[in-house]
């Protein structure tokens, strides 16, 4: 029985060790297969196994902000989060240069952004060092600070509200006064445009004040009064190849006491882009004609192939009919007055008249910001003359939507009769050009008021003041625009039903009569609830919003009266408090062949019956260059920059 017994265990045995071989060879035959699976993923050619969970989710990188705007000269801090592993460090490069360079702006180890010495668009990008396949773009575009267009916004609305320096308590002849002055060859008309941090080649960072002339010419100075000159300045005009400026006697104008009137019109600068569009005017050989220039902010020189021949045809029969079913622009009979407009990469150029002399229109024309290729045209008069831009200099103003507001000045309104559209003494909505896209300048919506006849046949110009858009107000109508012509009339229109036209009354918001003198040649401005008008021989004057209506008489009236053109105000303030109204009174202005100096007035903004400081008040320390009519200051970075006759003058704390 025991041999027995011992044979059986043997036996037993043998199974168990047979089967414990059999699972030694089958493990060993998984981990190859494991092995194999494993090698094939990172080879990339997928997996042979289809058992879940053998490999971890993936390395990944992400950046914040994904998108970000800096000012030149300013940085911007950038976040890289890594999932997904132990080892969270990135390697940053812009543009792809590892940590970037002074042209593309460069970045530190934590992710600090500096920026470039010019405008871009720039790519930031986050490289994980686990992973060097993973990787996170984030863009940056830098653009150039300032006062870049006509009445700081496009809303025309005169403001500054990021002005810390100059406050109530230091405008004042003690402690306020007229720092410098630079000279130049004849008469500003257009508003100085002020742009920080511009690298001048081979003189520096300067924050830079941009100017144009009656003499065809535009100047770039230090804003500081660092230089003793212009950083660059460039003339339109060669005489010895027969260009020359145009004489206000040549096409039979009057009212510019230098004789000429070369670049009227207020520039308009593209941060982004680094460039300066502005319109001159020449006396050739081949006869009177408007270009358009674009030149870099640094060095003055011309962009995108330019400068271009300003010219336009629209559908009509009307004056400068062609005979073949349109009108053709004639720069002999028309004055680009308006500042000029830009909106999402489109310039708008705007055209009066020559003082009436037929034949003229209104004519707005949009160009291509890059390729200065013309996209759009308006006439506002298609089928008769008249009704031109001019508005005592003021730009076309634009609201939230895009959409483009203009008022004409004197000339037939006949949008009753059959096949009329033409619109004189008008409030006018039109849409934008869009590049790459056909249309734009259509008329969306208009008003005329209901004594447009009587406007007309008196020369009383509801298109004499420039058109403001007020900001969103309380009440039935949040959209509202304010304008006002020369019959003194202050319109108040809902910018989103214009109110088209009636016999008998205006389907307006509100309108007052007779709140400000007659001959109005301004546009207001707005701050807190409140909006400044200061018309020719008139005072300056508070008028309150209240629920989305004006009050019916100023609230507050200074004790100056402003004489010849009255005044476009400007507003500086640190946002809602520390308001002042800074207004050129050009009286001085009113000759026809000499003027006296400009006189810079400044309110409490509270209380425009509280004046603060004025140029005649220190004698000749802060006498000022000749009166030019029109004109608007410039109110930035603790200093106010006036245009003249002869010079432009910078004021500010006199500590400086």
């Amino acid at each position: 029985m025991d041999v027995i017994a011992r044979g059986a265990r043997q036996v037993a045995e043998g199974v168990v060790q047979r089967s414990r071989s059999r699972a030694v060879a089958k493990g060993n035959l998984l981990l190859l297969l494991a092995g194999l699976d494993l090698a094939l993923i990172a080879s990339g050619c997928g997996s042979m196994a289809t058992a879940p969970g053998n490999v971890g989710p993936a390395v990944s990188v992400s950046l914040s902000p994904p998108s970000a705007s800096v000012a030149v000269g300013q940085s911007q801090q950038f976040t890289a989060s890594v999932a997904n592993t132990t080892n969270t460090a990135v390697t940053w490069s812009v543009d792809a240069v590892a940590g970037g360079n002074a042209t593309v702006g460069t970045i530190s180890s934590s992710g600090l952004y500096q920026s470039a010495v010019g405008p871009g668009v720039h790519q930031i990008s986050a490289t994980s060092q686990e992973d060097p396949t993973k990787s996170a773009q984030a863009s940056v575009t830098v653009a150039y600070q300032g006062m870049l267009t006509y009445r700081n916004d496009l809303g025309r609305t005169g403001q500054n509200l990021s002005e810390t320096t100059l406050t109530p308590a230091n405008v004042n002849f003690a402690k306020f006064g007229k720092l410098i002055s630079y000279s130049v060859d004849d008469a500003i008309y257009t508003q100085p445009l002020y742009v920080a941090s511009v690298t001048i080649p081979n003189q520096g960072v300067h924050n830079v004040i941009y100017v144009a002339t009656a003499h065809d010419s535009v100047y770039a100075f230090d804003a500081d009064g660092k230089t003793p000159g212009p950083l660059w300045q460039v003339s339109f005009i060669n005489p010895a190849a027969g260009v020359n400026t145009v004489s206000q006697t040549s096409v039979a104008t009057t009212g510019f006491p230098g004789g000429e009137i070369g670049i009227l019109g207020t520039p308009v600068i593209d941060p982004a882009g680094g460039t300066i569009y502005v319109v001159a005017y020449t006396n050739e050989s081949s006869g009177f004609v408007y270009r358009l220039h674009a030149l870099d902010l640094a060095t003055g020189a011309e962009k995108f192939g330019g400068p271009i021949v300003i010219q336009a045809s629209a559908p009509g029969s009307g004056d400068e009919s062609n005979g073949q079913g349109s009108v053709v622009f004639e720069a002999s009979r028309h004055l680009q007055r308006p500042g000029l407009l830009l909106l999402n990469g489109v310039v708008y150029v705007a055209f009066g008249t020559n003082n009436e002399v037929r034949p003229w229109h209104g004519w707005l024309v949009a160009y291509d910001g890059t390729t200065l290729q013309q996209m759009a045209v308006y006439n506002s008069t298609p089928n008769t003359y008249g009704a031109s831009f001019w508005a005592a200099g003021c730009a076309p103003a634009v609201d939230a939507s895009g959409n483009i507001f203009v008022t004409t000045a004197n000339g037939p309104f006949d949008l009753l009769s059959v096949g009329g559209w033409d619109f004189g003494d008008s409030v006018l909505k039109l849409s934008p050009a869009v590049p790459n896209q056909a249309g734009g300048l259509a008329v969306l919506d208009w008003f005329s008021p209901f004594n447009t006849d009587v406007l007309n046949a008196g020369d009383t110009d509801l298109g004499s003041g420039g058109t403001m858009l007020l900001p969103d107000q309380p009440g039935t109508y949040p959209h509202l625009l304010v304008v006002a012509g020369k019959e003194g009339r202050i319109y108040l229109i809902d910018r989103d039903h214009l109110g088209n036209f009636n016999l008998v009354t205006d389907n307006v918001v509100q309108e007052l009569v007779g709140a400000i003198n007659t001959y109005n040649y301004t546009t207001p401005a707005y701050w807190q609830g409140n909006v400044y008008y200061a018309s020719q021989f008139d005072n300056l004057k508070t008028f309150a919003l209240q629920n989305g209506l004006l009050s019916t008489s100023p609230v507050a009236v200074s004790p100056e009266i402003f004489g010849y053109a009255g005044a476009s105000p400007s507003v500086s303030a640190a946002d809602s408090s520390d308001g002042i109204i800074w207004a050129i009174d050009t009286t001085a202005a009113g000759g026809t062949t000499t003027t006296g100096p400009s006189v810079l007035r400044a309110y409490d903004a509270t209380n425009v019956s509280h004046e603060l400081y004025n140029t005649s008040q220190s004698g000749e320390r802060d006498t000022l260059g000749g009166a030019v009519k029109f004109t608007v200051p410039t109110v930035y970075a603790g200093k106010v920059y006036v245009g003249t006759a002869t010079e432009l003058d910078v004021l500010g704390p006199l500590s400086q």
